[in-house]
């Protein structure tokens, strides 16, 4: 059963004692508020032990989840992180706020309109410190593990003089005496690189045996697919550890009994999931662990990464003014049940594309505007990191993949994508021109045309050759450094 924040705080004792929703005003003012600590697992799908996931090794996320609230359906509004980043941090459709391109070129990045904002500035009005975790200045390196990527990667700019800077600081133990803070952590190592290569430095007998896993119907069955599958379960189960080691952390300075902690992602992994809108690309998992809160929850309700932000910002008793988020409370009195989410995939790099998608509990309907541009289209991150994607696009040259498989590999997309993702959780069987699925197509398009209107006002296509500067950083004919 869904559990309110009412519930969480009157029930709770100590220092939640004082956040029951009638106090939040007064917390505000300066009463006993808690430390809201937000951890990022980056490019990571809810492939925990606590979720399901039957051969990765997480005794620290599945003991947290024990302990807390566990969302079974959250997912982010953007399949790649600096777009779904730029709505987690604002509560807002990163489309809403013309930061849907991945990237978007600093001579087009701009200040957010008013009254939206980055979530860093409520906080700071409500007399939080803020930062991102990270070393000190002088000792960061590409692997930081539980002290923190410091990664921000955001499609606008700051509010503050210096347009680059969001955060106070790189530590909460910068903060004045008796000030509370919000604290952002990316633990990055579950992200494509080093903390794939020294999650396999580990002992041979705690790592994943690629033979084991189950594959998708969209995965060729392949020892260059098992083992790159394996390989990110396994870099799962490294930052597992650098979690422990910063919940750890927590403890041993005394702050867990005053800390709320919410544990995430901002989207999910793979060949077929990061940078998509099928569910492996948007499905993340979400924790939340209150001080002296129920513990081992699970809730299935519907939770947007729109909704993330002002969660967050209600843990101190903070509300933007009306308007300023799209998102909801997810533990507030007047949170509304959402019937569905939306998300959506704009460029990627070069890869230029538009993607919309709705998903309710049975059904996932995706619209395709640019349906002559295969999935696979040329990218140049994809090709690099990801041998799967690789292996995919040589298969379907030599006529090897299945019915299932070659969907994703095919010269074009369909427009409109419908599936029954309780019959079908793999996404791989498309009932849009199914007859016996008309009115949920024009249910669910309807929605579509319904957020689009609504979001998509600074969308618009970008001049090619911008793009290839912002990208490669010289144009065509200059010559390479």
């Amino acid at each position: 059963m869904p559990i309110s924040r009412r519930d969480l705080f009157e029930k709770g004792a100590g220092a939640f004692g004082a956040l029951t929703v009638a106090a939040r005003a007064e917390a505000q003012r300066g009463g006993s508020r808690p430390n809201v600590l937000y951890v990022i697992l980056e490019d990571t799908g809810p492939n925990f032990g606590c979720y399901g996931e039957p051969l990765v090794r997480t005794p620290n996320i599945d003991r947290f989840a024990s302990q807390g609230t566990r969302f079974t359906n959250a997912f982010c509004a953007a399949p790649v992180c600096s777009a779904s980043r730029s709505a987690l941090m604002t509560g807002r459709y990163q489309t809403n706020i013309g930061a849907h391109n991945h990237r978007t070129w600093d001579w087009h990045k701009k200040r957010l309109a008013a009254p939206a904002s980055h979530i860093c500035d409520w906080f700071r009005d409500a007399g939080y410190f803020t930062c991102n975790l990270q070393p000190p200045p002088g000792q960061r390196k590409d692997v930081n593990g539980a002290a923190g990527a410091g990664k921000v990667d955001l499609n606008f700019h700051s509010n503050a003089d210096d347009k680059s800077v969001f955060f106070d600081g790189y530590d909460w133990n910068q903060r004045k005496a008796g000030q509370p803070f919000f604290a952002h952590i990316t633990i990055i190592e579950t992200h494509k690189g080093k903390g794939w290569k020294i999650a396999r430095q580990r002992p041979q007998s705690e790592l994943v045996d690629p033979e084991k896993l189950k594959l998708g119907a969209y995965y060729p069955d392949s020892p260059i697919v098992r083992d790159e599958y394996a390989n990110y379960l396994d870099a799962i189960s490294l930052s597992d550890g650098y979690l422990g080691q910063l919940l750890g952390r927590l403890e041993a300075e005394g702050l867990a009994q005053n800390t709320v902690v919410v544990v995430s992602s901002d989207h999910g992994p793979l060949f077929r999931g990061k940078q998509f809108l099928y569910d492996g690309g948007i499905h993340i998992p979400l924790m939340v662990r209150f001080p002296d809160g129920r513990a081992g929850t699970v809730d299935d309700r519907f939770v947007s990464g729109i909704d993330i932000a002002p969660t967050l910002l209600g843990f101190a008793g903070v509300r933007p003014p009306t308007g300023a988020m799209q998102g909801q409370d997810i533990f507030g009195t007047s949170y509304i049940p959402r019937p569905h989410i939306f998300a959506a995939r704009d460029r990627m790099d070069t890869s230029i594309d538009r993607m919309r998608a709705v998903r309710t509990r049975e059904f996932k309907y995706i619209r395709n505007y640019l349906p002559g541009t295969p999935y696979m289209q040329h990218n140049e991150y994809k090709e690099k990191n990801y041998p799967t994607w690789n292996l995919v696009k040589d298969w379907a040259k030599q006529g090897k993949l299945t019915k299932e498989q070659s969907l994703f590999a095919a010269p074009e997309k369909p427009i409109e994508e419908l599936f029954d993702v309780q019959a079908d959780p793999d996404e791989v069987r498309n009932l849009a021109g199914d007859p016996k699925y008309r009115e949920t197509l024009k249910r669910l398009r309807a929605l579509i045309d319904r957020f689009v209107e609504e979001n998509d006002r600074l969308v618009n296509f970008e001049d090619p050759v911008d793009v290839y500067r912002g990208y490669y950083g010289h144009l065509p004919e200059d010559p390479t450094a």
